[in-house]
């Protein structure tokens, strides 16, 4: 008897257990409604060295979708990096996938959560010989009190329009790369106790409600986990996108439900089952001895066929889950490969375009070097021309004025020269030509004299004319007197303007000696 009552239970049990394996298949938070936009907010200075920022996301809670604040965390451990937790659709319903602490940064949905944050990685900082090292860029941090700090512009390809969900109906269609797949298998570290406290601290304030803020929470950032209120404290400056209000109430948990109606069904079966199993031992021993001989004989077959069909069964699911496994593997590697094809060609793309943009620029500097050493060269040789033509007028001007002084001076000084040299030959000249008519005279007057005696008196023909008649023989004396006039036939000497115009006075000498020849 008690035997049977121990195969009863067992069957029993191996009941119950079969059914809360279909419930719990189903079990999950089914949420059709997509969260709100991402809200847009500054970020709080960091407070100090060590501490990394993580971004703020919409939850969800008994009330609806809430927004927890990004905020600056210290890191648990040196070199570990935040991966953002993010929304993704599946089965018909949004699922939250939670962040998670790993030495690099995995997939969190493709949303652009900003602040180095953009989509795909993490371009906020890095660790280096046990320091964080942050981008000034991307990253509100005092670089009075921060030294290592460096700027490095990063450049998004990814869309932002302030979405928080990856798939689904105006989701982001992102998908995991090889490197992002490689880090979700890393060792991962769960949230610290203040991100915790941050959550629950957020969940159980109301103005944090989307349907409260309408996108647009008053507490949209803090500068550490937990602090809602003081002067780190950051607002949102507007709501990501319109809010549509919804009746964000509590889930129905449908597969609980369903557990609990199966379950509540086994245990009444249970029940019903040991009490008729009571009855049958009570009332009908000897029928329930030969039965429970056949029950048991029955039951083990039973048992049997039931583990046979169990092991089939876990053999179909297992097989079944392999190639829906391998299938999204396949998918999955489809996909990521498309993904790493198209961010190739888009990188290629960009860099052409910077490339091209590099050279545009490169050529236009150029050109306007160019144009400028051509205007410098231009103005530089027009200065020179200027200049050497002004200091060669000056030394020409100086030039002619030496010369015409030269040339005056010398035209002087020859003309006083030969004014000198004129008046001195016209001097000499004049000094000869009266000493030549001087001796002249005294020859012709000492011929005249010493011709009465030696020649003949002269007949009447010979005599000269009334006007020539020779005066009373007292007055023949003073004939050397006329003889004297005889200078005054010759031509007087004039101031000769050139030396050689003067007739050479040693001629006149002869023809006063040929005079008493003839």
């Amino acid at each position: 008897m008690r035997n049977i009552r121990l195969l009863l239970l067992a069957v029993l049990i191996m009941a119950v257990l079969a059914i809360p394996a279909v419930s719990f298949a189903q079990v999950g938070v089914s949420i059709t409604i997509a969260p709100p936009g991402l809200p847009v907010y500054a970020q709080p200075m960091c407070p100090a060295d060590g501490y990394i920022w993580t971004p703020g996301y919409w939850s969800y809670g008994d009330e609806g979708y809430f927004w927890v604040p990004g905020t600056w965390v210290q890191a648990p451990e040196e070199g570990l990096l935040w991966t953002p937790g993010y929304w993704g659709w599946g089965d018909n319903a949004y699922a939250w996938n939670e962040g998670y602490w790993g030495g690099s940064v995995g997939f969190y949905g493709g949303v652009n959560y900003g602040f180095g944050y953009g989509g795909l990685g993490y371009q906020g900082g890095y660790w280096n010989g046990g320091a964080f090292y942050y981008n000034r860029s991307v990253n509100n941090v005092n670089v009075t009190n921060f030294h290592n700090v460096y700027s490095k512009t990063v450049i998004n390809n990814t869309t932002f329009n302030h979405v928080s969900y990856n798939g689904g109906r105006g989701g982001v269609s992102a998908r995991p790369t090889a490197a992002e797949e490689t880090a979700s298998h890393e060792q991962h570290r769960a949230p610290t106790a203040l991100q915790t406290q941050h959550v629950h601290a957020a969940s159980t304030n109301h103005a944090l409600l989307a349907s409260v803020n309408h996108g647009r929470p008053a507490v949209a950032a803090t500068a550490k986990p937990g602090e809602f209120s003081g002067h780190g404290v950051v607002a949102a400056k507007s709501a990501g996108t319109p809010y549509r209000a919804t009746a964000n109430k509590a889930p129905a948990n449908h597969a609980a439900t369903t557990r609990s109606n199966a379950n509540k069904a086994a245990a009444n079966k249970t029940a019903a089952n040991k009490e008729a199993a009571t009855r049958s031992s009570e009332n009908k021993a000897a029928a329930n001895k030969a039965a429970a001989t056949r029950s048991s004989e029955n039951k083990a077959a039973a048992n049997k066929e039931a583990a046979t069909r169990s092991t089939e069964n876990r053999t179909a699911a297992n097989k079944a889950a392999t190639t829906r496994s391998n299938e999204n593997k396949v998918t999955a590697n489809k996909e990521a490969a498309t993904r790493s094809s198209e961010n190739k060609a888009a990188a290629n793309k960009e860099a052409a375009t910077r490339s091209s943009e590099n050279k545009a620029a490169a050529n236009k500097e150029a050109t306007t070097r160019s144009n400028e050493n051509k205007a410098a060269a231009k103005k530089e040789a027009t200065t020179r021309s200027n200049e050497n033509k002004a200091a060669a007028n000056k030394e020409a001007t100086t030039r002619s004025n030496e010369n015409k002084a030269a040339a005056n001076k010398a035209a002087t000084t020859r003309s006083n020269e030969n004014k000198a040299a004129a008046n001195k030959e016209a001097a000499t000249r004049s000094n000869e030509n009266k000493e030549a008519a001087n001796k002249e005279a005294a020859t012709r007057s000492n011929e005249k004299a010493a011709a009465p005696k030696t020649s003949r008196q002269p007949s009447e023909s010979e005599k000269p004319t009334a006007t020539h008649a020779q005066s009373a023989p007292h007055q023949a004396a003073p004939k050397p007197a006329k003889a004297e006039a005889a200078p005054h036939a010759q031509p007087a000497p004039r101031q000769p303007t050139v030396a050689h115009a003067q007739p050479a006075p040693a001629k006149a000498a002869p023809k006063a000696e040929e005079h008493p020849r003839q």
